[in-house]
């Protein structure tokens, strides 16, 4: 049996050598995934942050300007009609001029638009058998709007139509000077009603020039919606308004009419003009390019739209105008004056992911030392070799970059697509050039040690961090227009850099004490864990510093920019709830209208519901004098209240809190005995300590004397209100008419605002009979019960101050900066301990061998571990409180609450240890799983080292 010989080579051929890249990436497949999947989230954070503050900022624009008013949010133009006989052609000519002028950086919603002719000024009508509750007539204007039939309901008669064609015998009895016809109107049906008109009633104004003009109600209407946008700023036309002169009160209702009498409506109001309200879409404004937006709207109100728009519709004197620029401006100064907090928490993750990218590579660098040495050692260059490496890292990084990018941007839908590119191309650009650069340095011939470098280095990141620190607190935050202040956003994260430098330098020390402190112990897991901590924080790796220190530099970053927004957030919260509960006036309050005392028993059954923790009963008076001050008399609010729940009150709410023994009546109570009473701020200083006359608005005079002055007070908290609390009492109701029945009700607790509605509806008597409807020409039924009897309390306040999306878009943007800080750094600490793995689990295994059991390793790797992430808790946590006591009294928090608050963040330990602690016990527990999982299996592989041979 012949043995077959190998094929030779043909002469001239040589074996190819395998490729660099795939070979290299088959040899170490789980590295190369780990590489691709930190590329991965590392840029899909990247592209999605740009993103996100753009869905927030236009989400945060648009209901803004949607809490706005239609018209406020719409372009007006007005001009003089072109001539009497003009049609509604006309008017759509113009309106196409107009919108000739729009879309680019605003579009008009065109199914909205409101255009027609209106009389100028509203006319008396003289018919007497209308309404007239003072004696004055009601006023009429007259409009006619494209379309307006299509908005409401006839309930009776037609809408109005064009006159018939006048008869030779109409026209000679024209031409004589005969009175024309009356112009058909359609009136509502609750205008009407008001004013005593009916179907077929003929209107007449005073007479003018050329006859006196007359309406004939040819059709009743209701609205289909009258919250429709269509009825903002029309007129009087749902219902009649109420118009005073003086204290006489007379009714306004306005009418539609009939394309046909476009020509006559001057004759009723002597002046008529076009209009045109052009709604702009709101849904379609964006945040970035809201600069360009307001100067386009400029132009087209007073600007070079403005001066062609005349020449282009014909019309002379057409003029535009808009609230839109006052609204954008406002819009612009709340987005600044949120913008430090939206970048707070994305610039804390992003200096946290630089710190995790650059370990990742120097960490990838120092593994694979031998090797690149060994190339360099067998002819290759350093070029080379970099290269490879980039060519290496190009084949990961790049695809996880572009799927992540394409995952942000599909997710994520904005108009701006440049912002997530430039963010996703400098992270690739990052997580591309870490492993190279790293091995570049490695590659470079050792050169002598240069001992100052680092403290040079620490020494210059000091002064950067006390210069910026020193400039913010000279100038406080920036000024209105300025938008963020880089300086304010990028000194939290100077101190924590400057924080974790100290705690570097101050670590190994320290952890040595404790080494050596645990020596003289008998345990040995202690004092082995506590030396090689303090081993692994100052160790030098071939010469160099190595990269333990940026663990806790990325620790100190998430710990210090998540303690710092907390406690901005939670100093937010604070104050948006105090705002809520002084307007309140407490946890819930009733008011009655004027000095109308609340229903009996209303009070005690209030102050039995389930939740109300303080009840406080009052009687108030806006219309009370002092007399005897600096300015002789002076106008007060007199507030009577029982003086304990109502120094619980001021107590609770921080407003005016006192000694309720200082309102003590001290005497019986009689008549000629000064009663104590506290005296607001402003009221003091006109009137010194002393004995003066009260004369209230409900009739009655007591003697007052000042037994303490308050600054507020949570009946009314206004500054600068001039108040007197006075004490309820006998004494008080003797001479203070009215004053032993309250009329307003606060209470302290948590109580619901649907059981006090349903309270004081039981509370209200029941009428006998059911109300009759209203007759013709009688005036609307009076205010519900809510109006006269308005129940509020601050949970319902505090909802709608923090309804706003610019505070939401805010508060997730940050917090979703925090977890995506948390997970960087928890990887920081994990990449730490893969690099050291390989050394703990061969000691491990030998002191396995040695009979150390399997939990006292667990115990040896968090002894190692933990010292290091307690320090960077600790330490982040003073970082934090110093950034808040050093940077807070800059920060202006009125737009996160929604009210003008002071300016200034509080220090709270809840806000700045839940961070601290909470990053603690996750990297804890990450480290314990570790220490159980891998840490098994690497020392199982070094206790079988030698068994395959």
């Amino acid at each position: 049996m012949t043995t077959p010989r190998p094929s030779t080579p043909a002469p001239g051929s040589a074996p190819r050598p395998a490729p660099w890249i795939r070979t290299r990436l088959r040899a170490a497949p789980l590295g190369t995934l780990l590489g691709a999947a930190l590329a991965f989230v590392s840029v899909l954070l990247a592209a999605a942050l740009p993103r996100a503050q753009d869905r927030g900022a236009d989400q945060a624009l648009r209901a803004f300007l949607d809490r706005s008013e239609p018209i406020g949010t719409s372009l007006l133009a007005t001009a003089p009609p072109l001539d009497a006989a003009q049609g509604p052609e006309a008017l759509e000519q113009t309106l196409k001029g107009l919108l000739a002028r729009t879309g680019g950086d605003f579009d008009i919603v065109r199914d909205e638009v409101v255009y027609g002719r209106r009389t100028v000024k509203r006319q008396p009508l003289v018919e007497p058998e209308l309404t007239s509750p003072s004696g004055i007539p009601p006023g009429m204007s007259l409009l006619y709007v494209r379309q307006a039939e299509a908005h409401v309901k006839l309930v009776a008669g037609h809408w109005p139509a064009d006159p018939p064609a006048p008869s030779a015998g109409a026209a000679s009895g024209a031409a004589s000077g005969a009175a024309p016809p009356p112009m058909q109107i359609a009136l509502s049906r609750g205008a009407a009603e008001t004013i005593g008109a009916r179907l077929g009633s003929v209107l007449k104004t005073a007479t003018v020039t050329g006859g006196a003009p007359s309406a004939e109600v040819v059709g009743l209407f209701t609205a289909i919606d009258e919250t429709e946008d269509f009825w903002a700023e029309l007129g009087c036309f749902n219902r009649a308004c109420e118009h005073y002169t003086g204290d006489k009160l007379s009714w306004d209702a306005d009418a539609f009419v009939g394309a046909g009498s476009l020509g006559r409506l001057d004759s009723w109001g002597r002046t008529a003009e076009d209009f045109w309200r052009l709604p702009v879409d709101v849904g379609r404004l964006r945040a970035d390019r809201l600069d360009a937006t307001s100067a386009h709207i400029a132009s087209y109100i007073a600007g070079p739209i403005a001066a062609a728009l005349p020449g282009e519709t014909r019309r002379e004197l057409l003029r535009s105008s808009s609230r839109l620029p006052e609204l954008f401006e406002e819009a612009r100064a709340r987005r600044q004056a949120a913008a430090p907090l939206a970048a707070i928490g994305p610039l804390g993750v992003a200096g946290v992911a630089f710190v995790v990218l650059c370990l990742a590579g120097a960490l990838t660098a120092d593994r694979r030392e031998a090797e690149l040495r060994l190339l360099l050692a067998r002819g290759g260059s350093r070029c080379g070799i970099v290269g490879r490496l980039l060519g290496e890292g190009a084949v990961t990084v790049l695809p996880a970059a572009a799927v992540a990018t394409s995952l942000a941007v599909l997710l994520l839908p904005t108009p701006r697509l440049a912002p997530s590119l430039l963010a996703a191309a400098a992270v690739t650009l990052l997580t591309l050039l870490a492993f190279p650069v790293r091995a570049a340095v490695l590659l470079t011939p050792p050169r002598p040690a240069a001992r100052w470098r680092r403290p040079v280095a620490e020494l210059l990141v000091l002064i950067a961090t006390g210069a910026a620190v020193l400039e913010v607190r000279r100038r406080g935050v920036a000024p209105a227009g300025a938008g963020l202040d880089p300086l304010l956003v990028a000194a939290p994260l100077l101190l924590a850099l400057c924080g974790a430098l100290l705690l570097a330098r101050l670590q190994p020390v320290v952890t040595g004490w404790l080494a050596r402190a645990a020596a003289r112990r008998s345990g040995l897991v202690g004092f082995l864990g506590l030396a090689l901590a303090a081993r692994g924080a100052g160790a030098p790796v071939r010469g160099r510093t190595g990269p333990s220190v940026l663990p806790l530099i990325a620790l100190l970053l998430a710990i210090t920019s998540g303690g710092f927004g907390a406690a901005v957030l939670e100093s937010a919260d604070s104050a948006r709830i105090g705002v809520a509960r002084l307007a309140v006036g407490g946890d819930a309050s009733i008011a009655a209208y004027g000095r109308s005392p609340l229903p009996d028993g209303l009070v005690k059954a209030a102050g039995e519901l389930p939740g109300v923790r303080t009840s406080v009963p009052l009687w108030i008076d806006h219309d009370s004098t002092v007399l005897g001050t600096a300015q002789g008399t002076t106008q007060v609010t007199v507030i009577v209240a029982e003086a304990a729940a109502y120094a619980e009150l001021s107590r609770a709410l921080g407003c005016g809190s006192f000694d309720p023994a200082l309102l003590a009546t001290g005497g019986g109570g009689s008549a000629g005995e000064a009663v104590p009473a506290l005296f607001s701020s402003g009221l003091a200083r006109q009137a010194a300590p002393g004995t003066y006359t009260l004369r209230p608005g409900s009739g009655g005079e007591l003697r007052t004397r000042v037994a303490g002055v308050i600054g507020c007070t949570p009946a009314r908290p206004a500054d600068g209100a001039a108040t007197v609390v006075l004490p309820a009492g006998p004494a008080t109701a003797a001479l203070v008419r009215g004053a032993d029945h309250p009329n307003r009700w606060f209470a302290l607790g948590s109580p619901d605002g649907a059981r006090l509605r349903a309270l004081l509806g039981s509370a209200l008597p029941k009428p006998s009979a059911p109300a009759p409807a209203p007759a013709p020409g009688s005036a609307p039924r009076g205010p519900s019960t809510e109006e006269v009897y308005p129940v509020r309390t601050s949970a319902e306040a505090l909802a709608e101050l923090s309804a706003d999306p610019l505070q939401r878009s805010a508060q997730h943007l940050f917090w979703a900066s925090v977890a995506g800080s948390a997970g960087f750094a928890l990887l920081a600490v994990l990449l730490r301990l893969t690099r050291t793995l390989p050394e703990r689990a061969a000691l491990l295994a030998r002191l396995r061998t040695m009979g150390l059991r399997r939990r006292q390793g667990v115990q040896l790797i968090l002894a190692e571990t933990l010292p290091q992430t307690l320090a960077a808790a600790a330490g982040g946590a003073l970082v934090a409180a110093a950034a808040v006591a050093l940077l807070g009294p800059a920060m202006d928090l009125s737009t996160l609450v929604g009210a003008s608050v002071p300016t200034g963040v509080r220090l709270t330990a809840g806000a700045v240890l839940t961070q601290a602690l909470g990053l603690a016990a996750l990297v804890a527990a990450a480290v314990l799983v570790e220490a159980a999982t891998s840490g098994r299996r690497q020392i199982t592989t070094e206790l079988r080292a030698g068994d395959q041979s």
